[in-house]
Parts: C-alpha cells; structure tokens; sequence
C-alpha cells in the first residue's frame, strides 16, 4: 500500500482506496503509475498526462503512412470520443518527436485535469475532445447525496435506540422512587431526570411532599411523648420507616406505667399488649413477684367461694358436701392435730344436739387474708373472718352466737385447718 495524490483532486490518499474520501472518484483498480516520471493517472488514459509516456502493455499496431491514411483506428472507450483520423493532436507530435518510434494512432483526450502551464485552447487534447469533468462531479455528487442519506438514517436510528434506552432507564427510577420511603432516592429522580414525562414529576414530587408531612408528624410525636400520639402517628403511616422506632417507644411507655402501678393486672396488661415486648422477661419476673406478694381479685373470691359451701353444707347437715371442702388430713381442726375428714363429720354433727330444730351460718365478710408462697407458684392462704350461728330450738326459742374463725385454705383450694372461738355470749 502506498500513499498517492487522487488523479481527480490532489488529494493525498492510499492507492487500496475504493473511492477518494473528498470527491468520491474510484481508485482501487483503476489507476496507474507511470513508470518514466512517477505520475499517477486514470487507466483509461493511454498515456502519462504529465510526461506523455505510453502506459506499459498498451500496445498500437504499427502501419504505414498509406494504411493509417486508409483506415481509421479503433480507440479506446472514453466519455466522449470523436475519429481521431480528422485532427491530429499536439500530444501526438511531441511524443514523436521525443521518441524514435513509428508514428502512433490518435489517443483519446486527456482527463480534464487541469495543471498549470496547459492551457485550455486544445494543446493538451485537441478541439475535437470532450473533457470528463462533469460526468464525475455528477458521479460524485450522487455519491455524496447517497453517503449523507445513510448518515442521516444511521443518526437516526442509533438516536432512536438511544431515546428508548433513556425512556426504559427513567420509567425504572420513576417506579423504584414511587415504591421508596427514602426522601433521598426521590430528590435525586428529580435531579437526574429534569425532563422527564411531567406526570411523573408531579408524582415524584407529590410523594416526597407525603414524606416530608411524614418526618414532620413523626417529630411531632416523639416531642409529644404521648402513646396516643404515637398510635395516630402509626395509624396514618402505618408503613412508615419510623415504625418500629414508635413500637419500641409505646412499648417503652407501656412497661414504665406497669412498673409505677406494680400491680398483677398492670403487669399482666403489658405481657397482653406486648407478647414480642422489650421487656417480656422483667414482666414477668415482676407479675410472679407480685403474685406471691399481693391477693388477687380471683384468689380471695376462691377463698370466700371456698367457706359459703363449707357453712352451708353445715345449714344442710350435708357430710359429703362438708368434706369435698377439706383436705384429706387437716393439720388442725378445733384444736386437733392431723384430723381426718371423719373428725370433720363429727364436728358437724355435734352441732347438732338434741334440742337443736335448726342452724343457720352466716359469714360476716369480714375477710382477712394473707398470702404465702409455699412452692414454685403455689400459694397457701391464712384466712380470718368472723360468722354468726343462728340456732332455732325445739322448744321454741332462738339462740344466736358470733364466731372468730382461724383458717388455713392448701394450693389446692381446701381447708387444711379450722379453729374457731366465741366472740359473745349467747342470746336468748
């Protein structure tokens, strides 16, 4: 490969070149270098326009003057070409004159390429030739015309693959910001696509106006330091990304009003409301503290239970009935050690003398109870409370009696011990 000047511009190019980069004229194939002065022309040219040298392996028939007179060459195809045989040209006459070599046939016309110091008067072709120039501005106009048709459509299409890559690019960030709770995340949609569908700004920007009200109510409630105001807070963002900021805070509230009240219910009212709580194990520990500590609604109403169906199995004079409320061995009954549900029996019955026609317990409700843990959650209950005996007798006459009655009630829920003392005399 070798660097030449384009025949047709001047141009330096390379002589593999299909066409001329800046008038579009073919040269692969279609050039020549003359061997005598190195000048580079058309093929199509018999000879080197520069120094008039015949091209190698063109070959002319040698004839004599009679024959050239006699008949008429054939020539070389070119763009315009007339009978070489009416005018002789003045190429013709130097290269005879500057070789020894027969007279040589007309040669078609030189490329119009103009040089300076060759005139335009015929003394390079001669008048009878046309010169080439036209037909390669026209061929190279179409060439040029052709070339910018398909830069025009390459532009085109890699703009359009282009938009769409951008178009596909912004509807990702524009449904990944919308799904956000990241304040930042919208910002930098709004940023990077500045001309983006105004739909989808208005939406971005709506959001980010959502997020902002958001961190100012959240501000709002944590100032506050009110679980009302933190459960509104949650109740209008429940997706919030300070959702579980404001869980652990009620939380935190919920276990400091249990703490101050120190009570089973209040404890147990946390565990309710906080089964994943924070403080689950100081809740309970504390409930179970309270509850060896502390008699429950529900433990004293087991104990007042517990002695309405002792005093009214004795009303009813009903054996079983008083021994379904009591242990099986009592560690004291009326003084005795170790009694047995047969000593109860017997109890009951001497209650019931002779001259007795009715009896009738009543329980004052005057209960004093205190707890003691006597297991891991077992509790035994010391009970004291005081009854009144309401005895009718046979001769007619009624005869009342105030009781202080001492108790023991088991983990069970049974009497395991029973002692009782008059109060008053009795009255007639």
């Amino acid at each position: 490969m070798a660097i030449i000047k384009c025949p047709e511009c001047g141009r330096q190019i390379s002589d593999k070149a299909p066409t001329c980069p800046s008038c579009g004229v073919e040269i692969a194939g279609k050039i020549t270098k003359c061997p005598h002065c190195g000048e580079v022309y058309f093929s199509s040219q018999e000879m080197c326009p520069n120094c008039h040298e015949i091209a190698v392996g063109v070959t002319h028939p040698v004839a004599s003057s009679a024959a050239v007179k006699d008949q008429t060459p054939v020539a070389p195809p070119s763009p315009v070409s007339s009978p070489a045989s009416e005018i002789p040209s003045t190429s013709q006459v130097v290269s005879s004159t500057s070789q020894t070599a027969p007279p040589t046939p007309p040669v078609p016309p030189v490329p119009p390429v103009r040089r300076p110091g060759v005139t335009a008067n015929g003394n390079d072709g001669g008048e009878g030739n046309t010169p080439q120039e036209p037909q390669k501005k026209k061929n190279t106009r179409s060439i040029f015309i052709i070339s910018f048709i398909f830069a025009v459509l390459a532009c085109g299409i890699m703009y359009y693959f282009y938009d769409s890559a951008n178009r596909n690019k912004e509807m990702e960030a524009y449904e990944y910001a919308m799904q956000s709770s990241d304040p930042m995340v919208l910002q930098s949609y709004l940023d990077t696509y500045k001309d983006a569908d105004e739909a989808h700004r208005d939406s971005i920007m709506a959001h980010l106006d959502l997020l902002k009200q958001n961190d100012q109510d959240w501000t709002n409630a944590v100032v506050s330091g009110s679980k009302e105001a933190l459960e509104a807070y949650l109740q209008k963002y429940p997706n919030s990304l300070h959702k579980q900021e404001a869980l652990l805070k009620i939380d935190s509230l919920d276990w400091n009003v249990a703490k101050a009240a120190d009570t089973a219910d209040a404890y147990q009212a946390y565990l309710n409301a906080h089964t994943d709580g924070a403080h689950i194990e100081e809740a309970e520990n504390a409930l179970k503290k309270v509850k060896s500590r502390d008699l429950q609604p529900e433990e004293k109403q087991m104990v007042s239970g517990l002695f309405r169906q002792f005093f009214q199995s004795i009303n009813s004079h009903n054996a079983d009935g008083l021994t379904a409320t009591c242990e099986d061995i009592l560690s004291s009954l009326l003084g005795k050690n170790s009694a047995t549900k047969a000593d109860v029996v017997t109890f009951m019955d001497k209650l019931y003398k002779d001259n007795v026609a009715n009896m009738n317990w009543r329980i004052n409700n005057d209960y004093q109870i205190k707890k003691r843990e006597v297991g891991d959650e077992e509790y035994e209950y010391q009970v004291q409370f005081s009854a009144r005996q309401d005895v009718d007798l046979t001769d007619g006459t009624k005869k009342e009696q105030l009781f202080k009655i001492s108790a023991v009630v088991s983990p069970d829920g049974k009497v395991s011990a029973f002692n009782m003392n008059k109060v008053s005399e009795p009255q007639q």
